[in-house]
């Protein structure tokens, strides 16, 4: 990207403007099906590609406002935005959320997948993630930190009538452990028939697994190492990833993973007290099982780090502390993803509609902005203005919505 790019510019890196046209035809064309059965509505017209960014920049600017409502912009209240607000009135903004779409008709096939209202825009999501950056090659498999129980406003008008609400999906993500990039996402709902739903594999050891195949298939033959969780490791798919030339670490739960196949005498803890540091490893060809102690029993498995290499933890209090260098790896990079949450889950849309796709078609907008701004950073355009994540959030709205003083605020 040139010196001279804006924050417009990387983020239709990840939504071009081809994908606001669809937006622009499938909202129309539910508009005018959804009129022709319950009757015409005053005032409406057609939505314009330019009316699209605009409503969009509407809706990311609670990214870095943090209002609870985005029609809060048009109020009198602590976050009303005068400025941006005169660039679309509220019964017109209303309008277009009404009939707001990305698939508008349910197609012929494949009418029993919860997300076909979501999964074209998805699709092209995980093509311009692939295109536009070559992670590192130690990435993690998790699930971002997503607000468990938000608030969703049940109207657009009455914002005094609310609930609560659990989430209907679960979103995974194999995100590059070097600079934060998200690299591809899995979304599965919780609930629901089809192949797409969480309950054909509720309690079930293998849909983690299966998350993880999903994730990881684009990577097979790159020598990637991959990072997960306690619910994601297991000694079955680690060894089916390494066929692929997947390269794997992982923590180890006997509560959590699905621990077929691992040495009895290796989960359970020994009747000897253990010292702070100290190891014990069992090895089976490449795949090394690790049991590490430090306050408490450790597990690992991996085939990516040889298990007579040691590595420290550094603590604070304690100082070094011996351990495999699996260990210290799996920490490291653990740890950079957790700093990533924290830093970047604050700017994540605070819009939270009703419908399940929408959920997630503005969650993935937020991992789309986060994306354009890692480029960002990486990219010449950076030396010349150094944005911070906030004032390149606040630029990107006053680009979608055309404003000529396109200065964020210091």
């Amino acid at each position: 990207m040139p010196a001279t790019a804006t924050a417009l510019d990387f983020f239709q890196l990840f939504v071009p403007d081809n994908c606001i046209q669809n937006m622009v035809t499938q909202t129309n064309m539910y508009a005018k099906k959804f009129q022709e059965r319950f009757g015409s509505e005053e005032g409406w017209c057609p939505v314009t590609p330019q009316e699209m960014k605009a409503f969009l920049g509407f809706v990311i600017s609670t990214s870095v406002h943090r209002c609870e409502s985005v029609l809060s912009i048009w109020s009198s209240g602590f976050f009303s935005n005068r400025s941006i607000a005169l660039k679309m009135s509220q019964s017109r903004f209303e309008k277009i959320l009404k009939y707001f779409h990305i698939v508008a008709f349910r197609p012929s096939q494949g009418s029993n997948q919860g997300l076909y209202k979501i999964q074209p825009f998805l699709d092209s999501l995980q093509q311009s993630f692939s295109c536009t950056f070559r992670p590192s090659q130690t990435q993690v498999l998790h699930e971002p930190l997503i607000d468990e129980d938000p608030v969703f406003i049940t109207t657009c008008t009455e914002r005094d009538l609310r609930k609560r609400k659990k989430r209907k999906f679960s979103l995974w993500v194999r995100q590059c452990t070097s600079t934060g990039f998200i690299c591809q996402i899995s979304v599965h709902l919780k609930e629901g028939q089809g192949t797409d739903g969480l309950a054909t594999l509720k309690n079930k050891p293998q849909l983690h697994s299966l998350v993880a195949k999903q994730l990881c298939q684009n990577i097979s033959g790159k020598n990637a190492i991959i990072f997960t969780g306690p619910s994601i490791t297991s000694l079955g798919l680690f060894s089916e990833f390494s066929k692929q030339d997947i390269y794997c670490c992982g923590l180890l739960s006997t509560r959590k993973s699905d621990c077929t196949g691992l040495p009895q005498s290796m989960l359970v803890c020994s009747s000897t007290p253990a010292q702070r540091g100290q190891s014990r490893v069992m090895m089976k060809g490449s795949m090394s099982l690790i049991s590490w102690y430090n306050k408490g029993h450790f597990r690992f498995i991996t085939n990516a780090y040889s298990p007579t290499k040691e590595g420290v933890i550094i603590k604070r209090k304690s100082g070094e502390i011996p351990c495999p260098l699996a260990v210290e790896a799996f920490a490291a990079h653990l740890s950079y993803i957790c700093k990533y949450d924290d830093k970047y889950s604050k700017y994540f849309i605070f819009h939270k509609p009703n419908k399940t796709w929408q959920q997630v078609f503005w969650l993935s907008i937020s991992i789309a902005i986060n994306n354009a701004y890692i480029l960002y950073k990486m990219s010449d355009a950076y030396a010349v203005k150094r944005y911070s994540r906030a004032q390149f959030g606040e630029r990107l709205v006053r680009e979608l919505l055309d404003l000529d003083d396109c200065s964020p605020t210091q």
